[in-house]
């Protein structure tokens, strides 16, 4: 009898002689022969070899993808990852190849859902590159308004249209995994840049209107500092500086009676003479400077 020590117990419970690490040893090759439908193909492969690679080996001549077959041996379908040996798997041992339409099913579902991640995430990549190219046009405007310019109110507006074009296309991309994340991130992004357009585009209104004010303004103050033409000098009687015609109301008096002032007014012609007045009317002393 073999000793314990050279036995082990594979994975399907089976004991057999213990394996070498260090032993070069090479297994066997064996010939299966697998019926599939009407047909029988026959495969040489490691005796230690598993059922899921059995399955990739015929998959070229059956033409069935290896995760859509049923591998059967002894009337019980076996796992792809066990052992030909560990099952007793020998020299022209038959088995039989079934397909398994729920598999088959499942790779189909998982194939739609791969492509169409794969589809999502081109999508994203290329509105990705588009909005960079926005953002490129943002990060212009804002410094032309935050240095004290001024934009073109439509060319912000057609920018903010152009975002919200791409944030609708981002929202009819469905996707999964990470595939969500960067649709969420790219979304994100185009908020902000649209929110900044909002505030750039008050900040320019508000530029805009207090340009016009300020010339009106500077207009303004140089009408006011330009000098102001003087009157014409007119000759004045005595040695009083000349000064503008005062209109002089007269109040009505029925003695005839003239009233004079100390502000001599000034005229352009000689007045006519003023009848003589009263013998009463008490005459004002002042020294005149005849002019000659």
């Amino acid at each position: 009898m073999m000793p314990t020590e050279e036995l082990e117990v594979r994975p399907g419970g089976m004991l057999v002689q213990k394996r070498d690490p260090n032993e070069e040893h090479i297994p066997p090759t064996i010939r299966v022969r697998v019926k599939y439908g009407s047909l029988y193909h026959e495969i040489n492969i490691s005796s230690q070899a598993t059922f899921g690679e059995l399955k990739k080996m015929l998959s070229g001549p059956t033409g069935l993808h290896h995760e859509d077959q049923k591998l059967m041996y002894k009337n019980k379908e076996r796992s792809s990852k066990t052992f030909l040996d560990v099952v007793g798997v020998k020299d022209r041992s038959k088995m039989v190849l079934v397909e398994d339409p729920i598999s088959q099913e499942r790779r189909y579902v998982e194939m739609r859902k791969n492509a169409m991640m794969e589809k999502a995430a081109k999508s994203i990549s290329e509105i990705s590159l588009e909005v960079d190219r926005l953002a490129g046009q943002v990060s212009a405007h804002e410094s032309v308004i935050s240095k004290g310019g001024k934009v073109a109110e439509k060319a912000l507006l057609i920018l903010i249209e152009l975002l919200m074009n791409q944030l609708l296309k981002l929202d009819e991309i469905t996707a999964e995994g990470d595939v969500k994340l960067q649709r969420k991130m790219q979304v994100k992004r185009v908020q902000k840049y649209v929110e900044t357009l909002d505030v750039l585009k008050i900040k320019n209104s508000i530029q805009v209107e207090e340009q016009p004010a300020s010339r009106n303004q500077e207009h303004g103050c140089s009408n006011t500092d330009r000098p102001r033409p003087f009157p014409n000098s007119r000759r004045s009687v005595g040695n009083f500086s000349s000064v503008p015609v005062v209109p002089k109301q007269q109040q009505p008096s029925t003695s005839g009676e003239v009233v004079v002032t100390t502000k001599w007014e000034t005229f352009d012609s000689l007045p006519t003479p003023l009848p003589a007045p009263p013998s009463n009317t008490i005459n004002p002393k002042f020294s005149w400077d005849l002019l000659k």
